[in-house]
């Protein structure tokens, strides 16, 4: 009979009474987690403190690498092995204060005994709550069980009640009742607009483009093909080695075309000539480029909607893609003619782009497009990341922002925008923002996500606000000037409802002319769902 020599396992150390473990998922860039890792030290220290009081000890599970100068766990590897350290029915602490990249700890945490408690400090300079959001979406898509809670500054009674209910029972339990299922809808006509927009899209179905899947981490953002094909929509997998391939392709004189349409619209570059921190003509030749490469494979393979994944590779190799996808985005945007001049790609309409290849957006962002569109209404959309907010004259007023995708007419139309460098820290590359303040109006707002093994979906309303110039600024400098912002009121839902509720970092954006027609255009929304077999959600104040 033969013997084998059998692998050993690495042997996890013992639970000791009221101590909780502490991680960080930390970015895949260096750059950011280098530059984030003086908040992320502070808020740690913060929330360390708080259990202390409570007289818990908080260990952190790995130590502060002495040669990259943070603790953050920085890769999925890191992650596999951090994880031997803690034991595996520990009560189990991840704090966010920057993005960070799900993946990296999904592993440790599917297999985690022990309850896990997920902290993020509320503040704007860092996206320490986007961070957040992303990672609880993506526990809530592999049917972990968790807990979450955030603060300003960790020594509130609410956040400190939090902490306690969680050592006392395992979780904390959060206020539901701004949220309830889709009721029967009653006939109207936009009830049978969007009935007839789901059976047509069943029955004749829709591609949408995905050049790379898993943008940044988001693992809540991949939509298996066999909860997304049932809707109607199938997946066209694309690689961004491709697109760059394309845009090499790009005649001079046609980006130069692009470039002169947005001139004459009235938008403004804020030019330097320092490549490396600065905005530079050449870095929005390149994104013409791909903006121009990115309609011709969308035409090649007849897609409904495209997403460009951006982070990472095509980082390390030309400009953001953000002003290119500001500009699919938007109904009024330069022409771009076939490769053979024959015909003008998509003429009069947005090809609806999801940001960071993000599969609930691409859902959200085709559904919207033809829903609005069917109804006469102006059909640009967007996400944004729930980045922030902060009362204001009796209302909590939400920053939403995002890395420059926006449509021009969110922010009043082209003479509104401004194009900014961005960040080095994230951007090495550079490339223009489409920069602007969303105007004020009425919005409907949704997400479309996966739990309990099923695609759902949640619909809310909103106002976006009009705030003093002052103000503006003050909350575009406590976030990312150089990015669009858009100040939103959300109708009946409080701020911690919101975040306890949300499965995403992003948030899908689109206006209506007024509020009825929002709260109608909302209706034909909900009913396109829920015959494409969606769980729908109707979250806060919505009239149906």
């Amino acid at each position: 009979m033969s013997s084998y020599v059998l692998p050993e396992r690495t042997a996890r150390p013992t639970t000791t009474p009221r101590t909780a473990y502490l991680i960080a998922s930390g970015d895949l860039r260096e750059s950011a987690n280098v530059a984030g890792w003086s908040i992320q030290s502070h808020m740690e220290a913060d929330v360390t403190a708080a259990f202390a009081d409570l007289g818990w000890t908080v260990i952190r599970a790995n130590s502060v690498d002495p040669t990259t100068g943070h603790g953050f766990i920085s890769s999925q590897r890191m992650g596999l092995e951090v994880f031997r350290n803690i034991p595996v029915d520990a009560p189990l602490i991840v704090a966010e204060a920057v993005w960070q990249y799900s993946h990296h700890v999904l592993a440790g945490l599917r297999t985690h005994e022990g309850p896990i408690l997920t902290v993020a400090n509320f503040v704007g300079d860092w996206p320490g709550l986007v961070g957040l959001l992303g990672l609880n979406a993506g526990m809530t898509k592999m049917g972990t069980e968790y807990s979450t809670i955030w603060s300003v500054d960790f020594t509130d009674d609410w956040f400190r009640a939090g902490l306690a209910e969680w050592i006392d029972t395992g979780r904390i339990t959060h206020d539901a009742s701004h949220v309830r299922p889709l009721p029967d809808l009653p006939a109207s006509p936009e009830r049978e607009l969007g009935v007839a927009l789901g059976e047509q899209l069943l029955a004749e179905k829709a591609i949408v483009g995905v050049f790379d899947e898993g943008c940044m981490g988001m693992y809540n953002g991949i939509f298996d093909d066999e909860l997304l094909n049932p809707t109607g929509i199938y997946k066209e997998r694309l690689s961004q080695s491709a697109l760059y391939a394309e845009m090499l392709t790009v005649s001079e004189e046609e980006a130069d075309a692009a470039f002169d349409w947005l001139i004459e619209q009235g938008m403004t570059f804020i030019f330097g000539s320092d490549d490396a921190t600065e905005l530079t003509r050449t870095q929005v030749q390149w994104q013409m480029k791909m903006y121009v490469a990115a309609l011709r494979i969308s035409d090649d393979f007849g897609l409904d909607a495209v997403g460009i994944q951006y982070q990472q590779g095509l980082k390390d190799l030309v400009p953001a893609s953000d002003l290119a996808e500001g500009m699919l985005n938007s109904t009024q945007r330069p022409p771009v003619r076939s490769r053979d001049g024959a015909r003008e790609l998509y003429a009069g309409r947005a090809l609806p782009h999801f940001n960071e290849a993000d599969e609930g957006v691409a859902v959200d962002t085709l559904v919207t497009d033809r829903v609005w569109t069917a109804m006469g209404l102006v059909p640009d959309n967007t996400l944004h990341d729930v980045r922030w907010g902060e009362d204001y004259a009796d209302e909590f007023v939400w920053v939403y922002e995002i890395s420059g995708s926006v449509p021009a007419s969110h922010l009043g139309g082209w003479d509104k925008a401004e194009g900014w460098r961005q960040d080095p820290v994230f951007f090495p590359a550079g490339g223009s923002t489409v920069n602007g303040v969303s105007r004020p109006g009425e919005i409907v707002l949704s997400r479309v996500y996966i739990a309990d093994d099923v695609l759902q979906a949640d619909l809310f309303r909103g106002t976006v606000a009009e705030l003093p110039e002052a103000e503006t600024q003050r909350r575009k400098d406590a976030t990312n000037p150089e990015w669009p912002i858009a100040h939103v009121v959300l109708h009946g839902i409080s701020r911690n409802q919101f975040m306890a509720r949300h499965k995403a970092n992003h948030a899908q954006l689109v206006y209506a002319p007024d509020a009825a027609t929002a709260d109608k255009a909302l209706v034909a929304k909900a009913a396109m769902f829920d015959t494409m077999g969606i769980k729908v959600h109707l979250v806060g104040d919505v009239s149906v």
